[in-house]
């Protein structure tokens, strides 16, 4: 494997670089994608354990006029601060625990975790970009936000959620409806009162560019959901969303609450926190998003585990939603360092026999329940899928899913059909090894499948969109930035057709680039 996917410390790019294009941008592409990753994986004599540690990196790709300019920087975090002053990481991450000094008093400082339920996580925000009201966060799964200029992508102010809804930790892939207001979700493990699921709403013009108010300030709860066991919450990485409905997958890949209040002194990382009950059942939640109130019936499925949504929809009184499972929690094993070094024989060899496809599935659940139906009768009318919600005896429902793809993770549509019934997704290929090297198009309703690839060439998570005016789902072009193995191929920020998967155009860039997660296009007219 090539030492860019491997750990190997990026570099940034400061002032933009105009790219080299080939073939035609189209006129109409203006705006800016927003990535981020993880970018800097030693720092002097010390080297984070997993991928997923390395301190951000934002990427900007900026369509103007048919060019293309790239900029990057590492995130100005605090954690970024203090480990570059130390010259060494002083701060944990998920897969790498810093020790504290024996010296100093820790164990009053373990009272104050355990009471805290949680330990103060860091702020190296590295998986996405998020808008609240007109505001740009780099984000991951803590906390802690920090705010920043779309354009320079200069930290403007670190952001906390407990200053404004008590959260210990939030999703990076939250949803934006069709008036510009944002959804999301996170945990409270808080002294007192009982843990919960908290789903909330940031509405449009929450913010306050000209006193600098953030837009969190306008923070709204829309309900909570009691955790199932309270000592054990599911992990969850995103959720779903209709019209009317939030759609939350309480799944049994569990965090280990005692467990990861007291790991640093237990000598073990965060990431050991996290276990999968292969035994336990998927609880399928169904909330109403204007009373907050859950629908009644109690759905559920085998044990899975999912990281990202598709796309959610109701139809003919049934709720309709996609995401990427696996049958195990292996996944995240797979990107420690020491198993990313592995020659590519090597590494497929020792992963292939816990390698778990990611396998994209539709569940449906039928909104109307008659608790008189008899035991085993399926409730699901619609006719263009074959997932099942099967009556129990107790009268909830097992749902079993219709299989539309294997192989597809980092799914994207396009947007404007978010909560709405849609027929194209776009994901990257993940076969046996994590850094998928093709990027894909499934077309749900003949299950047809097109995909874009070149030879030592690693694409990014596609992003989609869409075409001025287009009615059409797939009117629109696909974005992804490219890095090559291959020393004489510069990287490049592909343009595909969103409807053949041909190349329209490539920018190639003189400059480093990295393997990034997610990211966020901003259309220009947004950030006037």
């Amino acid at each position: 494997m090539s030492q860019f996917l491997i750990g190997k410390n990026g570099t940034e790019s400061p002032e933009p670089v105009k790219a080299e294009v080939t073939g035609c941008v189209p006129e109409w592409l203006q705006g800016t994608l927003l990535r981020n990753g993880p970018g800097l994986f030693k720092v002097g004599d010390t080297e984070y354990n997993h991928w997923f540690d390395g301190m951000a990196l934002i990427h900007s790709f900026t369509f103007k006029d048919g060019d293309v300019y790239y900029r990057s920087k590492f995130l100005r975090s605090d954690t970024f601060k203090k480990n570059t002053q130390a010259n060494k990481i002083v701060v944990s991450e998920f897969g790498t625990m810093i020790y504290p000094d024996p010296c100093k008093n820790i164990f009053s400082k373990a009272f104050s975790y355990l009471l805290a339920a949680i330990p103060d996580f860091t702020d190296n925000n590295l998986i996405n970009i998020i808008r609240y009201g007109e505001d740009y966060y780099a984000s991951s799964e803590v906390n802690y936000m920090n705010q920043i200029d779309p354009m320079t992508l200069d930290v403007i102010g670190k952001m906390n959620y407990r200053n404004h809804i008590a959260l210990n930790m939030a999703t990076a892939h939250p949803h934006y409806d069709d008036e510009g207001n944002t959804y999301n979700m996170g945990t409270a493990l808080m002294r007192f009162g009982m843990p919960n699921y908290v789903i909330f709403k940031v509405p449009v013009n929450a913010s306050d560019k000209e006193h600098k108010k953030p837009a969190l300030r306008k923070v709204k709860q829309v309900c909570n959901i009691p955790f199932r066991s309270t000592l054990f919450p599911s992990y969850f990485h995103s959720f779903g969303m209709t019209e009317n409905y939030i759609i939350f997958v309480e799944q049994p890949f569990k965090l280990d609450i005692l467990r990861l209040a007291t790991a640093i002194f237990r000598r073990v990382n965060w990431a050991s926190c996290l276990k999968y009950d292969k035994e336990d059942i998927t609880l399928i939640h169904l909330i109403d998003k204007k009373t907050g109130k859950a629908v009644s019936t109690k759905f559920y499925t085998d044990a899975l585990v999912v990281f990202h949504h598709i796309n959610a929809y109701e139809d003919d009184g049934h709720v309709v939603f996609d995401m990427i499972t696996y049958k195990d929690s292996n996944l995240y094993e797979m990107f420690y360092l020491a198993n990313l070094r592995k020659e590519t024989h090597e590494f497929i060899e020792s992963n292939k026999v816990n390698f778990s496809p990611p396998i994209c599935q539709r569940f449906v659940l039928p909104l109307t329940v008659d608790k008189d139906t008899p035991n085993g009768t399926n409730l699901v009318r619609l006719k263009d899928t074959t997932a099942k919600a099967v009556m129990q005896r107790d009268g909830s429902l097992y749902c079993l899913p219709d299989t539309i793809f294997e192989g597809l993770e980092l799914p994207g549509t396009n947007y404007k059909f978010n909560g709405k019934k849609y027929r194209y997704f776009y994901g990257s290929r993940v076969e046996w090894t994590p850094h998928p090297n093709k990027i894909g198009k499934v077309d749900i309703v003949t299950r047809k499948y097109i995909e874009w690839t070149e030879e030592d060439c690693y694409p990014s998570e596609p992003v989609f969109v869409a075409s001025p005016g287009a009615v059409e789902e797939d009117d629109g072009v696909i974005l992804s930035s490219v890095v090559s193995i291959n020393p004489k191929k510069s990287p490049f920020m592909i343009v595909l057709n969103a409807k053949t998967f041909e190349e329209i155009a490539r920018a190639s860039i003189d400059a480093s680039i990295h393997m990034d997660l997610h990211g966020h296009f901003i259309p220009t007219q947004s950030t006037n």
